[in-house]
């Protein structure tokens, strides 16, 4: 009689259309891309599934490359559950990698930084392809000016001044994180600024875009967006950026993730704490 599979660890990563999604995480009577891929997954491996995310993005935001992570018991290979859940899902949601991974790895936990771009629409003309997942601003943008400001927000910094849940602080949690890069580049009548750090605060993405408009515009100047870091304070910050321009482009996973090791208990993710992480 052949012996039932055991459980297996498998990793992959997501990209969605934001636009028709209350977010990432499970919502009662909400439809969220968790939810979808739960109820994909759970027809083809023939149970419940919890799938994990590195980042959890909120409505409206998107993703190219969401890492993921989920634990079943089935004998099926990663590329076939692949294919079928594929086949089961909407088409604003796609599974576009699976693999096998250590009984240890963990989406959440072994996230160890994420890119996140927001697309900015610098135009007075509306551009009706791009309005789910840009912003568009009319009014002319420095980039050069931007550029100047951003530098002033990479490196390990407390960046409370660009959060917009001030939950963190009472749960006893740190609002400092490491931005090591942050690009502002011009394409034409398009923006992209894009974002690499170890974690992000609930809307610190978009908060950081919406202040480096204003310095875009000429309403701030440059160093006063510096100021904002260092008053710790989210009034002195400028406004936070709709979530249509902002996606989660890749997650890189630590060193070692998929090394066997002493095995997580692969249980809900604990309160946001970041961005998505959106975004999110």
């Amino acid at each position: 009689m052949k012996r039932p599979a055991g459980e297996r660890t498998f990793r992959g990563t997501v990209s969605y259309d934001g636009t028709e999604f209350h977010g990432w995480q499970v919502q009662a009577e909400r439809r969220t891309v968790q939810g979808v891929l739960q109820e994909a997954l759970a027809g083809i491996l023939g149970g419940p599934v919890n799938v994990l995310a590195a980042g959890r993005t909120d409505a409206g935001v998107h993703a190219e490359g969401q890492g993921i992570s989920f634990r079943a018991k089935t004998g099926i290979p990663p590329e076939g559950i692949a294919a079928a859940a594929n086949a089961a899902l909407p088409g604003d949601v796609a599974l576009l990698t699976l693999e096998p991974a250590s009984p240890a790895f963990h989406a959440t936990f072994d996230a160890a930084s994420k890119v996140y771009r927001y697309v900015i629409l610098n135009s007075r003309t509306p551009r009706p392809l791009l309005r789910r997942t840009t912003w568009r601003v009319p009014a002319r943008l420095d980039a050069a000016r931007m550029r100047r400001a951003a530098r002033l927000l990479v490196g390990r910094r407390d960046f409370r001044s660009f959060r917009t849940n001030p939950g963190i602080e009472r749960e006893g949690g740190s609002t400092v994180r490491t931005l090591r890069r942050l690009d502002v580049r011009r394409r034409g009548d398009l923006l992209l600024l894009e974002f690499e750090g170890d974690g992000f605060l609930y809307n610190m993405v978009r908060s950081m875009v919406g202040t480096l408009v204003l310095v875009g515009r000429g309403t701030w100047e440059p160093a006063r967006l510096g100021e904002a870091l260092r008053a710790a304070d989210r009034r002195a910050a400028g406004p936070t950026a709709p979530p249509q321009g902002l996606t989660l482009v890749s997650v890189a996973w630590r060193r070692g993730a998929r090394r066997p090791g002493k095995t997580r208990k692969h249980a809900r993710a604990p309160r946001r704490r970041g961005e998505a992480a959106s975004t999110k």
